[in-house]
């Protein structure tokens, strides 16, 4: 028999790219909203996917810890292992260059306490669960996030704005890679005891090497331009969410990258999508009716 995954918020990021390569890879997958009662349908299940997440920042303090807490309760009752997407919050501006599972959650500030504090909720609850850390998503779906709603949004105008320091390496990683990692390290879910915190290197790119990218991409030239961060400020007053995001400002003028010797010899034989291919599905909703030069 199959092993079974249970996939949390399947309308989520994460949650709807690990669904489709759990169920390629010849998993069977399940699905839970919040209205389900994990003790009872994580039944049977040898992983838990946590895809439940706030919609935005000023509801993280509020959500987090109890749709943790509730993740917790549903791999206790089943023996399920709980795979946890994270992020880079956790890391202050004193955490060095190169981020590795042993380096200090240091961050100080909000948003990055409170995400440093759940993921240790995990060793704390007695649960098996794989932390599986990455940069800031790069998702061939259109869905919000920074990268497509903010940063790329005029490339097939020949634009594109970075929100910091152009020449700082930042870690990204391309969504269907991170949720194919997820199956690549499940092989054999018994294998895992306690807490294993997993960094998925993915890309490391300064502001520069990514506009070079796209223009690689689009087959034009593409201008590199400033974020408008003044916009945001005016915008704050009136949108709750937008003081988390001058909040987590710091990471896109903070170098980094991301240590991958844990994951490598976790999943020796991954190969991660090339760079150019995973900007071209990220882009191609933006040459709808157009062509690349």
């Amino acid at each position: 028999m199959g092993k079974t995954v249970l996939v949390l918020g399947s309308n989520g990021r994460f949650a709807r790219h690990s669904a489709a390569a759990f169920a390629n890879a010849g998993w069977v997958v399940r699905h839970a909203s919040r209205k389900d009662d994990l003790t009872q349908v994580a039944q049977g299940a040898d992983v838990i996917v946590m895809g439940w997440h706030p919609p935005s920042y000023n509801l993280w303090a509020e959500q987090m810890p109890a749709l943790h807490a509730r993740v917790q309760e549903g791999a206790k009752a089943s023996g399920a292992l709980a795979l946890v997407p994270s992020n880079v919050y956790v890391f202050g501006e004193g955490s060095g260059t190169v981020w590795a599972a042993e380096t200090p959650h240091g961050a100080t500030n909000p948003l990055g306490r409170l995400r440093a504090e759940v993921d240790a909720s995990y060793a704390r609850s007695g649960v098996r669960a794989i932390i599986l850390r990455a940069g800031d998503y790069i998702d061939p779906v259109p869905s919000g996030n920074w990268f497509d709603r903010f940063m790329a949004a005029r490339v097939a105008k020949g634009a594109f704005r970075y929100p910091g320091r152009r020449d700082v390496p930042h870690a990204w990683a391309y969504l269907p890679d991170l949720a194919r990692v997820a199956v690549a390290l499940l092989e054999d879910p018994a294998k895992y005891d306690g807490v294993t915190e997993v960094l998925y290197p993915g890309y490391t790119l300064t502001g520069e090497e990514m506009a070079k990218a796209l223009e690689r991409v689009a087959g034009r030239e593409v201008a590199l331009r400033a974020f408008p961060w003044w916009q945001i400020h005016l915008l704050r007053p009136f949108m709750p969410v937008l003081k988390g995001v001058l909040e987590m400002r710091y990471l896109w003028n903070t170098p980094h990258q991301l240590d991958g010797s844990v994951f490598r010899a976790l999943a020796p034989e991954f190969v991660p999508t090339p760079l150019d291919e995973a900007l071209r599905a990220a882009t191609a909703h933006l040459f709808e009716g157009r062509i690349r030069s």
